[in-house]
């Protein structure tokens, strides 16, 4: 019950990450980087300092508690996660849900879920490394899981390539204003790799969330405390980035412009930077409740997958292409399906 329970937040988690573009979409007369920032104040520091002040019990006394490096680590990912993440935005601009998403997070699963064993077994840290997974059944079976997710998340990007050599450009253009495959992937490359940083940021922060377990706060939550440190450096990765966007492209006048309607584009950018928050809030939920760390990123990541392919679906992202791309897509997204039962099994094996 408690692995069920564990993929269940993980499934609402990997909803809110495939959903959180969507509010962005109905944004008018803005620039993308004025409603990108506007969002991301929300996703990575109101809504998070928020998440942590509710959840966990004297959440500042314990960042301040914490040694330099510890924080300086757990900082630094959490920037290089930043550029992995601004990049994600663009992936969705040039690429679309569904082919952004699954490029991205291909490369994103990878890194995240098999790095950290490894990095124990070399640096010879206590916690599940590779060598462990490896000598038993479970964590044979969790890789596997890994194997197959990475596998349909292939399928979906070939059904993506599919799709632009056979899709009309009027289609293409009429779910995807700015579709340009060739940029989209070299983004969504970058963005997959460093976007896995987010878990190793969640790794080396860990004595945090072990001290706010300590002191009381519920278990369920432990790493809403670790969030804060990451997403600082989300935010100013984001923030300078933007910032300059803005002066290049003359776009500050954005904020105050009367000729959009300003409250309908903050609202839906706070609602888009607060969905995606949710994403990790649920995530932290998760992984509170299974065994393994790998496995836990791979549920995140197919989820989200999962999810947004049904939007890319229902947005028409694949209106006019022929079949054989249908059935190329849907045959990668059965694939990421039998994923998740694979690590779930896996993961029922270890919690014994």
């Amino acid at each position: 019950m408690t692995v069920l329970i564990g993929v269940f937040f993980h499934f609402v988690g990997g909803f809110a990450s495939g959903s959180f573009y969507l509010p962005y979409k109905k944004v008018r007369g803005w620039s993308w980087e004025s409603y990108w920032i506007v969002g991301g104040l929300f996703s990575w520091l109101l809504v998070p300092w928020l998440a942590a002040a509710l959840t966990v019990d004297h959440f500042l006394q314990i960042i301040a508690a914490t040694p330099t490096a510890t924080l300086f680590w757990t900082y630094l990912l959490g920037l290089l996660w930043g550029i992995g993440g601004l990049t994600f935005g663009l992936s969705m601009r040039y690429l679309g849900l569904s082919l952004g998403m699954s490029v991205a997070l291909g490369f994103c699963s990878a890194f995240g879920a098999l790095i950290p064993p490894i990095y124990r077994d070399v640096m010879g840290v206590s916690g599940e490394s590779l060598s462990s997974m490896l000598h038993s059944a479970g964590g044979l079976w969790v890789l596997a899981g890994v194997a197959i997710c990475l596998a349909g998340i292939a399928i979906c990007g070939k059904a993506g390539m599919m799709k632009e050599a056979s899709q009309p450009e009027a289609d293409k253009k009429a779910s995807i204003s700015e579709f340009n495959l060739p940029l989209g992937l070299a983004v969504a490359t970058i963005s997959g790799i460093l976007s896995a940083c987010f878990n190793f940021g969640l790794e080396a922060g860990q004595s945090m969330a072990q001290a706010a377990v300590r002191e009381g706060s519920n278990p369920l939550f432990q790493n809403n405390v670790v969030f804060v440190v990451v997403l600082w450096g989300g935010l100013t990765t984001n923030l300078i980035w933007c910032l300059i966007l803005n002066a290049r492209n003359r776009s500050f006048g954005d904020y105050t412009k009367r000729s959009t309607p300003l409250l309908a584009n903050y609202l839906f950018s706070a609602l888009a930077g607060t969905i995606w928050f949710l994403q990790f809030f649920f995530y932290g939920m998760g992984a509170s409740k299974l065994s393994n760390g790998a496995s836990s990123w791979i549920l995140h990541m197919a989820f989200i997958i999962l999810v947004a392919n049904a939007w890319g679906l229902l947005l028409k992202e694949w209106k006019g292409v022929d079949r054989r791309t249908f059935t190329a897509i849907a045959l990668g997204i059965a694939t990421i399906l039998l994923s998740v039962l694979v690590v779930g099994y896996g993961n029922a094996l270890l919690a014994r």
